[in-house]
């Protein structure tokens, strides 16, 4: 193998397969990157199993060939040159490959390329194309809500839809569950339901950066993997096995108090709140009280620690409905204010022990549901 391409395109690949690489494995090679010489490019290659990414660098390829060699080392190595022509080479048949920049070279041993785990081929099945910005508008909107705790490993993915000419990502952990809609950029025919990886969808809001171009997606026949692919960069991952809940039942269909606010007042009285409630399991009340003919409608914060005290802050909001009362873990609350771009945002709220919704006003694709906490009022 014989190859040159810029420091700048090898470290920026490196970074786009990087997270992919398996951190712990009885499988060494899964912990190096695939590095291979083909037509005019280079392609790297890493993956932990349950998901691979592959990218491509532009590169003058003068003997093609592959090897794996270990990505840490490798990518802390190629961070740490300077921007100029990196020549990768290494004999036919040979384990060691050579890295030359300027004034500097470096000798890294590898493992046989034929000893890295396969890409799986997702070439036939449900195929789907996205608008990159919508996608990166819905993981960002609900990838918080999905469950970290592995108890439950379909709570851990993204219930990922695709039905006519609409994609609905939806994510649950229990406590809170976020449903974001975005248009397909064509039809699919019939309805398909698939689990994808959070952690999987994350990484793919990470590769997109600025693209502008649609995502293609493809879900193989078995439902059991799928393929993102980007500009310069493909994803294939594992799908998760199992039945999503029926979300829609926890979406409350009515409301008895529903107060509109101004986003950025919202956060910055539930932050203060949040210093407080640090200490008191994260619980924060609020308390939505109407106005009257010569004075505007508020929503009251209150946080409480005992042994280190409370405080209450209230904001103006436009209130229908009668007076209510319902606490949140403030993280929560903020979780979904921070992904919000709307300026305004509107609280539906039942009873305090009924779940609480958040809207932005503007938009109708996004939907956020906190379950309340039960304390004394």
């Amino acid at each position: 193998m014989r190859v040159s391409c810029l420091q700048e395109n090898l470290n920026r690949g490196l970074g786009m397969v990087g997270r992919s690489v398996a951190v712990r494995s009885t499988l060494p090679v899964v912990q190096n990157i695939l590095i291979v010489a083909e037509e005019s490019r280079l392609k790297l290659v890493a993956t932990n199993l349950e998901m691979a990414t592959t990218c491509w660098v532009g590169a003058k390829v003068e003997e093609v060939g592959s090897i794996t060699v270990p990505a840490r080392l490798l990518s802390d190595f190629v961070t740490s040159l300077p921007n100029e022509l990196v020549q990768i080479e290494m004999p036919t048949g040979g384990r060691t490959v050579q890295f030359t920049c300027g004034r500097f070279q470096a000798h890294i041993n590898g493992i046989d390329a034929e000893e890295f785990p396969p890409v799986p081929e997702v070439a036939e099945g449900i195929t789907a194309e996205v608008d990159a910005e919508g996608l990166r508008e819905g993981i960002t909107r609900v990838a918080m809500a999905a469950a970290t705790d592995e108890s439950r490993p379909v709570l851990t993915g993204i219930s990922v839809e695709f039905e006519g000419e609409r994609m609905t990502l939806a994510a649950a952990d229990g406590f809170r569950l976020a449903v974001y809609k975005m248009p397909l950029a064509r039809a699919v025919e019939g309805k398909t339901t698939v689990i994808v990886p959070a952690r999987t969808l994350n990484e793919i809001q990470r590769l997109l950066g600025e693209q502008e171009e649609p995502v293609h997606i493809t879900v193989n026949d078995q439902r059991t993997q799928a393929i993102f692919r980007l500009n310069n960069a493909e994803i294939v991952t594992q799908l998760v096995q199992g039945t999503f809940p029926n979300y829609s039942q926890v979406i409350p269909s009515k409301y008895d108090t529903r107060a509109v606010a101004d986003v950025g007042e919202f956060t910055r009285v539930a932050r203060m709140a949040s210093a407080f409630a640090r200490d008191a399991s994260n619980i924060v009340r609020l308390l939505v009280t109407p106005g009257g003919e010569l004075k505007a409608g508020k929503i009251t914060l209150t946080a409480q620690a005992e042994e280190i005290g409370g405080n209450t802050g209230d904001l103006d909001a436009l209130v229908d409905g009668n007076e209510a009362k319902i606490a949140f873990n403030v993280k929560y609350l903020m979780d979904v204010l921070a992904v919000v771009k709307q300026s305004q945002v509107a609280l539906e709220v039942t009873t305090p022990s009924s779940p609480g919704v958040v809207r932005p006003i503007g938009t109708d694709n996004y939907v956020h549901v906190i379950m309340p906490m039960f304390v004394q009022w």
